[in-house]
């Protein structure tokens, strides 16, 4: 039997065709419909064609950010140096991939509130037991574990943690989109208990590769596409967002800066010593200052000259009070 294309399918397709990408119609100068060399089209791999054309626009650009985010937060966290990249984005049948991927360690089952469906963290066997070890504290010259056995339940439990912290910066990666507040509600190693979606829908699986010295695995990311759709034209709009959003740190830095701390300098005078002047100082020595009494402080900022001043007291401590702002060249 023929397979039938989906709702969804026929919604890209009829999308493709208003966009242009699919030509429906080709005439000649006579109004005679012309022949024209075509290459065969899988309309049940749409989403797989180029970048132009992807299913969800740009979204390799919250996957990039998502790694930046995780590598230094798991650095941080396990004190030990973790390197994340990206190896590619597909699209599979959710029921198929489960049965492709029967075997993984760990799969994490996550809430993507306030969107409608959730997603999946998968992390393979070697990568979970050496991730397991690094946390319990094993040495950084210890190698790969190779174990052939399913993760026990107080092993996912730990491995929850690090899976958390995956969630908070997913959650800033998804930031300028949307306010993400994802959380973990179960890790299993049974990919029959971690139903998300129906079992024909449409996913999105985004593969990275994770290096630990010696240690390497793989790390996935999988999302129904119906959790993604509705944030499809945010996605479109990405790009702009994040230029529009790259201004805002001049106002950052300048609010930074009003708590910035400074030194502040009233100075009477100065005098120039020679090195040897200074060695021969002794207590109750007199140094005389280049300095008129009726003339005002000069008032020093990081030691320019910004203000003048007159001395005084006020309850019971000295103080100045400025009198002019020294304009440079004036």
């Amino acid at each position: 039997m023929e397979p039938i294309l989906t709702k969804q399918e026929i919604a890209d397709l009829l999308t493709a065709i208003r966009q242009g990408k699919i030509p429906t119609d080709i005439e000649s100068e006579d109004g005679v419909p012309a022949g024209k060399t075509a290459k065969p089209l899988n309309l049940f791999q749409i989403s797989a064609l180029d970048d132009e054309q992807a299913r969800i626009p740009n979204f390799d650009i919250i996957l990039d950010a998502f790694c930046q985010n995780y590598s230094i937060s798991l650095t941080n966290q396990l004190q030990r140096t973790f390197a994340f990249s990206k190896t590619g984005i597909e699209t599979h049948q959710f029921q198929e991939f489960l049965l492709e991927n029967k075997d993984m360690g760990a799969i994490g089952v996550l809430n993507l509130a306030p969107l409608k469906y959730g997603a999946l963290i998968m992390v393979d066997k070697q990568l979970s037991f050496s991730m397991i070890e690094i946390m319990l504290g094993a040495s950084t010259d210890q190698g790969p574990l190779q174990l052939n056995r399913k993760l026990t339940t107080i092993e996912l439990s730990v491995l929850k943690t690090i899976m958390a912290i995956a969630c908070s910066d997913l959650d800033r990666a998804f930031n300028p989109l949307i306010d993400l507040q994802s959380s973990v509600l179960k890790v299993e190693s049974n990919s029959r208990l971690v139903s998300i979606t129906s079992a024909d829908a449409e996913i999105l699986v985004s593969r990275f590769t994770v290096t630990i010295g010696e240690i390497s695995g793989e790390f996935k990311l999988v999302f129904p596409i119906a959790t993604l759709d509705p944030l499809r034209e945010q996605f479109k709009e990405l790009v702009s967002v994040n230029k529009s959003k790259q201004g805002q740190w001049t106002d950052i830095f300048i609010e930074e800066l009003y708590d910035m701390e400074t030194t502040v300098i009233a100075q009477s005078g100065t005098i120039s010593l020679t090195i040897n002047q200074l060695l021969d100082l002794k207590e109750g020595e007199i140094i005389n200052l280049d300095y008129d009494p009726n003339s005002p402080l000069k008032v020093l900022v990081e030691d320019k000259l910004k203000f003048f001043a007159i001395p005084g007291v006020l309850n019971g401590k000295k103080a100045i009070s400025l009198t002019g702002v020294y304009e440079q060249g004036a």
